[in-house]
């Protein structure tokens, strides 16, 4: 489970704002905030907390 929905709303930032910014798409991330059991890849984890200003590491739950 990740923390992205938390750290974006956050930074009042909306799906399409994190997607735009990332380079990620709406979809993925999305997906990523919905799901508990998502997976994906470093890359991705790397660009959308490069967008929110956070170590990859502050997206996941502890």
């Amino acid at each position: 489970m990740y923390f992205i929905k938390e750290l974006r709303t956050a930074k009042k930032l909306s799906q399409a704002e994190l997607a735009q910014r990332s380079g990620v798409s709406r979809a993925t991330i999305a997906y990523l905030e919905t799901h508990n059991d998502a997976r994906t890849s470093t890359g991705t984890l790397l660009k959308i907390a490069k967008a929110l200003d956070c170590k990859v590491s502050d997206i996941f739950v502890a």
